[in-house]
């Protein structure tokens, strides 16, 4: 069955607008009981969501929806994504669902849903529960109604597990200037850093309802980027309205993405005998200069489309404990389900502490190809290759790149847009054919 609700990552919409309203979202409470109640987890569940003002809105319609199908439910309030995944398994709940649109503007909204084991359903699972919502869902007798319980201890929770994958060491010494994107981890996130002896600048740490990444987190690494430079701190981090992704900025104020962060844990992971098959998973997003510097340290390379969801389905498929993606979601499975910005700064924290060196001098292993991407808003989204003259394009592009470059062009599976990347050893090139590409989708799409 094809998904009609669900995109790559939940879903997702604008808010009080189909399909993010109420009342989809309480028909998926009830789908969601009538699947787990009497399931051998005995239908309970854990509810998180970010700082956004429709969380509200979605919390108590999910939460109605749930019990009125004879589901328990923990509502654990604005806690990153990576702990509703965390808490599911570690409470033993049937499912963790989880209200966010992650890196979008506060006007949209969504909900991801994870299994009891805290991972993402697979496609066919959220098929299945798309199935069950366009039917009739009778509720239960009132004497089998679920109930409803504040989760008060659930920030605490996270944080000893988060402390726990670098065992508890000391950041002492370390000045961090920390963006968390007035967004899910702006108590949890500055918390961690403190306890574990850092020194901590917060900022947009003062949630509204309506500032979640505006001008502020992972989008906008320029921000943190100016502010380390401002505070002579060591390290910047930035993470996007959930919390699933990090972005870093070095002493200099220079960007540093998911690739280099990915490279610089598998050569400390391969160096500690800790990365499993010398392999790691990326995905078609990822820098080709990571991939050749990779294959220069004996690592290969496991490449997945995207979305963060596939790069853990092909790391459990192929026993691989390090993946992610340039956007910085960042996975090490050996202690998290799903990309995890807050203890991948961690690990990050942990190198500079361990080897006493800077950001830049750790991650200076590669060199990166020049990149031009960008997104396209566009009104449909037909097939790709069924666009006249579309194919012949990048066939066009491919024989002049001559082995030394390559476009990657996708639809966004959380909005209406066209991506567009292109690469080459040569940025002239790059940039030559990135404004081809793009002059010509805005022809046929836009």
């Amino acid at each position: 069955m094809e998904r009609k609700l669900f995109g790559t990552d939940g879903i997702r919409g604008q808010a009080n607008s189909h399909p993010v309203t109420p009342e989809i979202a309480l028909t998926l409470g009830k789908a969601l009981g009538k699947i787990f109640v009497n399931s051998q987890h005995g239908g309970t569940a854990v509810i998180g969501k970010d700082t956004r003002l429709s969380g509200y809105m979605l919390e108590t319609a999910l939460t109605a929806g749930m019990v009125s199908c004879g589901m328990d439910v923990f509502q654990a309030g604005p806690m990153p994504t990576p702990a509703i995944a965390h808490l599911a398994r570690s409470m033993n709940a049937s499912c963790g669902v989880m209200i966010t649109a992650s890196h979008n503007p506060a006007k949209d909204n969504g909900i991801k849903v994870f299994g009891g084991d805290g991972f993402k359903l697979p496609d066919e699972e959220e098929a299945h529960i798309e199935e069950i919502m366009a039917g009739t869902i009778n509720g239960v007798a009132g004497d089998k109604i679920g109930k409803a319980f504040r989760l008060d201890d659930a920030r605490g929770r996270y944080i000893e597990f988060a402390k726990q994958t670098i065992g508890n060491v000391s950041l002492r010494g370390l000045r961090v200037v920390l963006d968390c994107a007035n967004g899910a981890s702006y108590v949890i996130a500055p918390t961690i850093l403190r306890e574990l002896g850092a020194e901590v600048i917060a900022d947009s740490v003062s949630p509204d309802g309506l500032n979640i990444n505006y001008n502020c987190g992972a989008t906008h690494p320029e921000r943190i980027c100016r502010l380390v430079k401002e505070y002579r701190a060591d390290i910047g981090i930035t993470l996007d309205g959930d919390a699933d992704r990090v972005i870093f900025s070095d002493c200099h104020g220079n960007e540093v993405n998911g690739d280099r962060i990915i490279g610089l844990c598998a050569l400390d992971m391969k160096a500690r005998n800790r990365l499993p098959n010398n392999t790691i998973a990326v995905t078609c997003m990822s820098n080709l200069g990571l991939i050749d510097a990779m294959k220069q340290n004996g690592i290969t390379t496991e490449i997945t489309t995207v979305g963060d969801r596939y790069v853990i389905e092909r790391m459990q498929e192929k026993g691989i404990s390090l993946g992610g993606e340039q956007s910085g979601h960042l996975i090490f499975l050996d202690y998290a389900t799903t990309g995890d910005g807050i203890v991948s700064a961690l690990h990050v924290l942990k190198l500079m502490k361990q080897h006493n060196k800077q950001l830049h001098e750790l991650t200076g292993f590669m060199e990166e190809y020049p990149q031009k991407l960008s997104g396209l808003a566009v009104k449909q989204k037909p097939p790709l290759a069924e666009i006249p003259g579309y194919n012949d394009l990048i066939a066009q592009a491919d024989k002049e790149f001559a082995g030394t470059g390559r476009t990657v062009i996708r639809y966004s599976g959380t909005e209406n847009k066209v991506r567009i990347l292109v690469e080459a050893k040569d940025e002239a090139l790059a940039q030559k054919w990135h404004d081809k590409i793009s002059d010509f989708l805005k022809k046929a799409l836009c």
